[in-house]
C-alpha cells in the first residue's frame, strides 16, 4: 500500500501509534482524531471529535480507507460500574459518531477494518476457538458482540469491511508485555493462578501486518481472529518470554485468589483461558514475521518496539 490516505480512530494509542508509523514510512498519508488540537506532521494531518457529545470534523473520513481502533483500555483501571460503562460506551460511541459523518459526507471508503477482541469468546478452557464459534455471556463478551454490531452498521457505508478479533498484542510500548517484564529486573517474572489458561497472542507488526492486509486485500473481509498460529498456557507462554530474555529467570506463581483480591471481576483478563486459533489467516495464507513466541520477545527487547 502506497500513497492512499488512511484515518485511524486511536491513532494515538499502542497499535494506532505503531500502524501509523508503518503506514506513513510507506509513502501513505494518516488521518488522526483526536480529542485536542495537535500540529500536522509531512504525513500525519490530525482532526478533532468529541465522542460524547457526537461532534466530528467530518474531513476526516474523506479517505481511502478507515481502521478503528477506539476504545478505552480494558485492564488500565479496576472495573468499577463507571469503568465497565466507559469502556463499553467508549467503543459503541466512537463507531456511532464515524457512521454519522459518513452519512453525512455520502463519502464510500474503500474498505474499514474494525478492532474487536478475543474476549468475544469467554471464559472456554481448553476448547479451541475459530472465527465461527459463539460468543459466551458476561461484560467482555457482551460489550464485544455491541461493537462488532456497531461496527457492521458503519461498513454499510463503506465498500468493504472485516472485524479483526485481537489477542494479547505484544510490545514492549505498553499492553501486556509492558507489565508482564516489570519484574525482570529482578530476574522474577510471574504466571497467574494455575497457569493453565491459555494465551492467545500476537506480536504488535503482525497485528499492523493482518490490519494492512485487510484494508488491501478484497478476500479479506467478515471476522478475523488476529492471533498468532499456536495459542500457549499461561506458564508455557512466561517460559517462552524467559527464553526470548536470555534464559535464567525465577518463575513464580501469583495466587488466583491474590488477584481477585487486587483486581475484583478484572483478574478475568489474566485468568480466563481463551484458546484461539486464526483459522481464517490460515486458510488466506497469511505470512506471520513472528509467529513464535520465543523469537518475538527476542525480537521485540531488541527493537523496543
Amino acid at each position: 500500500m502506497q500513497g492512499k490516505t488512511i484515518l485511524i480512530t486511536g491513532g494515538t494509542g499502542l497499535i494506532g501509534s505503531r500502524l501509523t508509523n508503518i503506514l506513513t514510512e510507506k509513502g501513505n498519508t494518516v488521518h488522526v482524531l483526536s480529542r485536542s488540537k495537535h500540529k500536522d506532521s509531512d504525513r500525519i494531518k490530525y482532526f478533532q471529535w468529541n465522542i460524547a457529545k457526537s461532534e466530528i470534523d467530518e474531513n476526516a473520513v474523506l479517505v481511502d480507507y478507515i481502521v478503528n481502533l477506539a476504545g478505552n483500555g480494558i485492564a488500565d483501571k479496576r472495573w468499577t460500574q463507571n469503568r465497565k460503562r466507559l469502556i463499553r460506551d467508549s467503543r459503541i460511541q466512537s463507531l456511532q459518531v464515524l457512521e454519522k459523518a459518513l452519512k453525512n459526507t455520502g463519502h464510500y471508503p474503500e474498505a474499514m477494518v474494525s478492532s474487536s477482541a478475543i474476549g468475544f469468546y469467554g471464559n472456554r478452557g481448553s476448547e479451541i476457538l475459530t472465527e465461527d464459534s459463539l460468543p459466551q455471556e458476561g461484560f467482555l463478551g457482551d460489550t464485544c458482540k455491541e461493537w462488532e454490531n456497531q461496527a457492521s452498521k458503519v461498513f454499510e457505508y463503506t465498500k468493504r469491511g472485516t472485524i479483526v478479533r485481537t489477542g494479547i498484542v505484544l510490545s514492549t510500548k505498553g499492553g501486556a508485555l509492558q507489565k508482564i517484564l516489570m519484574t525482570s529486573p529482578l530476574r522474577i517474572l510471574q504466571y497467574f493462578g494455575s497457569g493453565k489458561q491459555y494465551y492467545s497472542w500476537i506480536h504488535i507488526d503482525d497485528l499492523c501486518n493482518v490490519i494492512i492486509q485487510s484494508l488491501n486485500d478484497g478476500r479479506y473481509k467478515g471476522v478475523i481472529n488476529a492471533v498468532a498460529p499456536k495459542p500457549l498456557t499461561n506458564r508455557e507462554f512466561i517460559k517462552c518470554v524467559s527464553e526470548g530474555l536470555g534464559g535464567g529467570y525465577l518463575i513464580i506463581p501469583i495466587p488466583s485468589f491474590a488477584l481477585k483480591l487486587v483486581l475484583g471481576e478484572m483478574s478475568s483478563v489474566v485468568l480466563d483461558s481463551t484458546r484461539v486459533i486464526p483459522y481464517r489467516l490460515n486458510k488466506l495464507d497469511f505470512s506471520y514475521e513472528h509467529p513464535d513466541l520465543v523469537s518475538a520477545i527476542s525480537h521485540l527487547t531488541e527493537t523496543k518496539i
